[in-house]
């Protein structure tokens, strides 16, 4: 999960720090020392640790803290408006050109994922209403071109190609001639990337932003390379200018060091966030959500919008009524999992509940399962999803030969759906009339 080594770090120290009554200078010194650490070790750069502590430590030893009657909270809501400050404040959104089509320009280096981001990012523009058109301007890597028209036809989006005898400029220019003649207002150009930072790739990249005047450059950068992600971005945008960064594999860097360094060290805000692999596993950066991740408190905002989107209402309010009356099937379980599962993996969403990443530190939160129970209910006949009550041991046994599971996980599923139905029901009981705005309404599942 996204940080998981920097939070683990964090809520130790500031478990430490809410410990004590009152707080000295000292005290706080030593559990600045320790977020220092806890920082360099997340590979954050080191220019932009040694003022986010001082920033901290000025703030901290200051009268209101010291007379505090929660000290430790004092110095926690601290930090966490340091780290937000540190990542930007708030989110910054794409702009757009006052003439169609607007230009967004792609750069990076080979392997951060640009091609794949260039199609999220279109696919996400698609959805809010824009009709943009991919622009292949990548001709040196094998492939290249043939892999944004794979991703480009998964996201309903269509690309412009002239093969790759053409050069990237010309390219450029003729996608947003076809852009302009076909009424598509959104024109994202994916250039060619290299192994590493050299003249002439800057040369050409340059040549291209000069002839074809993007609105926005966008830097897409590792999120894992750590402290590399950081140099790229300061070279980028040394040389081209750019106006925003978006990471990729997020989800992977269990440190956060290029998250906390690159808007610190170039300026430029961090636009968006890629936690996935699938195509719809982009999201717009919001510092502040981001920074109570990292502090262990969750980010219910963010869950609530994944839940709006990928929860039909209707569906919800009819679970939610058979909940009441005891009338959940296995069908119903299936179709709330498969809900579930356009949210993202069960680790980012319960990392996303406040104290989550604490509680699930020993717990192996695996994906896979989900797939084991789906092979279970797909096994059962159309009367067992039904009507529980009817599967008895050789139904159990054909279940288990069926979905290729030993017969003592049929038994331990079966078990632990028919308790998940008894105890909703009594939660439901318990939470009427005062859950409305609540995630229970919108996502049953999460009981």
């Amino acid at each position: 999960m996204a940080f998981e080594s920097l939070s683990d770090k964090f809520q130790n120290i500031f478990a430490n720090l809410k410990k004590k009554g009152k707080l000295n200078e000292q005290d706080v010194k030593l559990a600045m020392r320790e977020v220092k650490l806890a920082l360099l070790e997340a590979d954050v750069n080191f220019k932009v640790v040694k003022r986010f502590i001082n920033d901290i430590k000025e703030r901290a030893v200051g009268q209101e803290v010291m007379e505090s009657l929660t000290p430790g909270q004092h110095v926690i809501k601290i930090v966490n408006e340091e780290l937000i400050k540190l990542m930007g404040e708030e989110k910054v959104d794409l702009t757009t050109s006052s003439e169609p089509p607007t230009i967004y320009m792609m750069v990076g280096l080979q392997g951060a994922g640009k091609t794949t981001t260039t199609a999220k990012l279109a696919g996400m523009l698609k959805k809010n209403g824009k009709k943009p058109l991919l622009a292949a301007c990548d001709i040196y890597r094998p492939a290249a071109i043939k892999q944004l028209q794979v991703v480009g036809e998964q996201v309903g989006v269509p690309v412009f190609t002239m093969g790759d005898k053409n050069k990237p400029v010309n390219i450029a220019k003729a996608a947003i001639e076809a852009a302009k003649s076909n009424g598509q207002n959104v024109v994202i150009v994916d250039t060619a990337g290299r192994l590493h930072i050299d003249q002439d790739m800057m040369d050409e990249l340059i040549e291209v932003k000069e002839e074809i005047r993007p609105q926005e450059v966008l830097l897409v950068v590792d999120a894992m390379t750590g402290q590399d992600a950081v140099n790229v971005a300061e070279n980028f945008n040394e040389k081209i200018g750019i106006d925003g960064v978006i990471l990729t594999k997020l989800d992977g860097d269990t440190r956060g060091g290029s998250a906390l360094s690159v808007r610190a060290v170039t300026d430029k805000p961090i636009k968006f966030a890629c936690i996935g692999e699938k195509l719809t596993d982009i999201e717009v950066f919001h510092p502040e959500r981001m920074a109570s991740r990292i502090l262990g408190m969750g980010d219910v905002l963010t869950l609530i919008e994944k839940a709006s989107e990928a929860i039909d209402a209707k569906k919800a309010a009819e679970m939610e009524r058979k909940f009441r009356k005891a009338e959940f099937t296995f069908d119903d379980f299936l179709e709330q999992m498969q809900q579930v599962k356009k949210m993202g993996s069960l680790g980012d969403i319960m990392s996303m509940l406040p104290g989550m990443n604490k509680q699930l530190k020993d717990v192996e939160v695996d994906d896979k399962e989900i797939s084991k129970v789906e092979a279970m209910i797909y096994s059962m006949t159309l009367e067992e999803r039904n009507n529980p009550a009817v599967i008895n041991p050789s139904r159990k046994r054909r279940i288990a030969k069926g979905s290729g599971n030993p017969i003592q996980d049929v038994n331990r599923f079966i078990k632990q759906f028919e308790q998940a139905k008894k105890m909703m029901k009594q939660m439901s009981g318990m939470m009427k009339g005062k859950g409305k705005k609540g995630l229970l309404n919108k996502f049953p599942f999460m009981g």
